[in-house]
């Protein structure tokens, strides 16, 4: 049977996601305007809508097309090989706390970010005000709940991505290096948890220090006691 519809081209896809991630890196989530990304990418707005109905839609798709590249390394310790997985987790989180930030305290976007500092930078995550804030991690959250398929869709492109560090967890434990009754899941869950509950709730800075500090303090109650 010959399939309906016109298929789907690669360089079609990958000119519009290239230009949605340069504007929503630039601009952030309120400045992702798909319209925008259709003349940037030189494609009729009917094509992108086709395949993205909403700026939802767009803005997972760029974060997919983000963690993509993201690889796990297992060099035989766990104590070196998680607390690295996590910091991709953290670049990641920051990555997106941080869009449109630089455009904003430009001026750029006056509107959308009332109280923006002009004398701020993006990557000043300790200051305790505005630059504390989820930004885009926040509005995916909130995307999922506008949309279903979107929410199906964060769910599938994470347990894709928690797959690796399950894996990773598991191949700890067949070498004796963490306890053979652990529970992997759950322990990866307050791993990753906290991450999120940082940059969504209390604003702290994630990064390579917190990630030790969480891996050292979980594996004190799953690692193996050594003789």
């Amino acid at each position: 049977m010959t399939p309906r519809g016109r298929p789907r081209r690669a360089d079609v896809d990958e000119g519009v996601l290239s230009a949605a991630t340069e504007l929503l890196l630039q601009r952030g989530y309120a400045g992702l305007s798909p319209d925008e990304v259709a003349e940037r990418a030189g494609v009729a707005k009917t094509t992108l809508y086709r395949r993205w109905p909403t700026k939802d839609h767009l803005a997972l798709a760029v974060v997919a097309r983000l963690q993509a590249g993201d690889e796990i390394t297992d060099s035989g310790d766990i104590r070196r090989d998680l607390p690295a997985y996590l910091e991709k987790i953290a670049a990641g989180l920051n990555r997106m706390r941080a869009a449109g930030r630089g455009a904003a305290s430009a001026g750029d976007q006056p509107d959308d970010r009332p109280g923006d500092q002009p004398d701020r930078k993006a990557g000043d995550q300790d200051e305790p005000d505005d630059d504390r804030g989820a930004g885009t991690v926040a509005e995916l959250v909130a995307a999922a709940a506008r949309h279903p398929d979107v929410g199906a869709l964060e769910r599938r492109m994470y347990a894709e991505r928690n797959a690796l560090a399950h894996a990773l967890l598991h191949r700890a434990v067949e070498r004796g290096e963490l306890r053979p009754d652990l529970d992997v899941e759950a322990l990866f869950d307050q791993l990753a948890g906290a991450l999120y509950y940082r940059v969504l709730i209390t604003g702290l800075p994630v990064n390579r220090a917190y990630a030790e500090r969480l891996v050292d303090t979980a594996l004190r109650g799953a690692a193996v006691p050594k003789e």
